[in-house]
Order: C-alpha cells, then structure tokens, then sequence
C-alpha cells in the first residue's frame, strides 16, 4: 500500500509512469471501452479521403471523444485510487465510477471549453487593435512589446487554465454541492501551484500528445510517397491514444493528491471515504 505525501516535481512523473506501468492492461481495457467508437471513426476517415471530406463525421468523432475521454479519465482515477489503498482495481468498478460522473464531467468540461474561448477571443480582439498600431510605429522596440504581449496572452490563458487543471478529479472525488462548484475548489488548490502545474504539464505534452502529433505527421508525410505505410502509420497514430492517455489521467490524479496532502489532512482513509469503500 502506497502512502499519500507530498511530492516533489519528479514524484509525480515517476510514480504516475509507475502506476501507469502496473495496471496498463487495465488502462488498455478502459481505454476500448472509453474511445473505440470516435477512434473508429477517425480510422475510417483517414482510409476514406481524410478529414476535409468527411468534417461532419469528425464533428461527431470530437463531441464523442470528449465525452469518452472524460470518461476515461474518472475510470482512471479509481485505478489509481484503488492501487495506492492496496485494493485490486476492477474494471467493473472503475468503469461503474466513469459512467456515474459522466454528465457533471462533461458540464464542467464544456464550461472550461468556453472560458478558454471568451479568454483566446478577448486577447485575439485586443491583439489586433494594439498589434498593427504597434507594427506601424516600427522600430525593434515596438516589434519587442508586440513579442511580448503575445507571449502574455499566452500565459495569461495557460495560468488560468493551470488554475481550473484539477477540476476533473474534484468532480469525481468530492461531494459538491454543484459541479461548477469544481472551478471555485480547484483554483483554490492550485493556489502558489500553478507555476509547478504548468512544468509538469507541459512534460506530459512531450510525453503523450507530442509523440502522437508526430507519428500523425510521419503517416501524412508517408502517404504522398507511400499510400500504404502512410494509411498503417495513420491508423497506428489514431488507435495510440487508447493505450496512453490514462497515462495523462495518472499524471492529474497525483497531482490533485498532492496538492490535498499539501493543504489539507487528505490520507488513505480520506480517500477510501470520499470513494465509499471504508
């Protein structure tokens, strides 16, 4: 049995590759479950002409996805619950955890969708009313301030959304009155984290979703000069995720542990009562 304690940056990362390790058929099997259908239909789009032609198919493929991925992501979060309370992680159970939080998931996902766009909206808005203005001037200083405050807005928007980064396990782990209640609880818990949030993030970028952009290009890259290894490549790089995004979702549980240990008197028996089974 596991022990709940704060981590450091590096902690995080190895015991979320650790746990990760230990039960991936587990993952694999509730990964099928979760996205099989959306990454059918990405399979048959790319064997079917790609995307331009069948863009309403994808639209379909992404409302499903994210739906599969939230639910992914809490089946997750019972493995990992399960594996540091020294219980043996059952699909069924983990898959019962998923469909139970499905819909608060999904509202308070939606509601973070739409706070990254008014943010992006605003910035893009002001962006092109300050940069022309700033351009025409010329000048190294001003193309300095241009730089600059692109590189803000960009921040500005990650460091909100390191804010809202833990909203998916206060969702499926504690009782809250509303689930929009989430924003409010994970800013909390973020605060003085949000610089360390955005580190590891930005690790398990380069870890699960940048090596799926590339195997995806490669496969494009392929199909121009060899249709039939670029078509293999292209489905490998779709079914991917099916086999490395609960590594995502271990990354975020540790964390959301580690921020709790950190601020509150979160232990095994915590966890064991907020998941109902001590």
């Amino acid at each position: 049995m596991a022990d709940l304690h704060p981590m450091e940056f590096g902690e995080i990362l190895d015991g979320a590759l650790t746990i990760f390790r230990r039960h991936l058929g587990l993952f694999v099997k509730i990964g099928v479950v979760a996205l099989w259908l959306p990454v059918a239909l990405n399979i048959y789009m790319q064997l079917a002409g790609g995307v331009e032609q069948h863009w309403f198919l994808w639209v379909v493929a992404f409302i499903i996805g994210s739906f599969g991925g939230l639910f992914l992501t809490a089946s997750a979060i019972r493995v990992i619950s399960d594996s540091y309370m020294g219980r043996p992680p059952q699909l069924a159970e983990a898959v019962s955890l998923g469909a139970s939080k499905i819909m608060p998931l999904f509202a308070v996902g939606f509601g973070k969708g739409i706070i990254t766009v008014l943010l992006a909206g605003v910035i893009g808005v002001l962006a092109s009313l300050i940069v022309p203005a700033m351009a025409g001037g010329g000048g190294a200083g001003a193309l300095l301030f241009v730089l600059l405050a692109m590189v803000g807005g960009c921040w500005f928007i990650a460091f909100v959304l390191c804010g809202y980064a833990v909203t998916t396990p206060v969702v499926v782990l504690e009782n809250l009155g509303s689930s929009f209640d989430a924003f409010g609880r994970s800013w909390d818990l973020t605060r003085g984290f949000k610089l360390k949030i955005f580190g590891i993030c930005v690790l398990a970028f380069l870890m699960i979703y940048l090596p799926i952009m590339i195997i995806a290009g490669l496969g494009g890259y392929f199909r121009i000069t060899s249709p039939l290894i670029g078509q293999a490549i292209e489905v490998f790089s779709a079914v991917l995720p099916i086999v490395v995004y609960p590594l995502f979702s271990c990354i975020l549980t540790l964390i959301y542990y580690d921020l709790r240990v950190r601020r509150e008197a979160f232990d095994l028996q915590v966890l064991g009562q907020q998941l109902g089974i001590s």
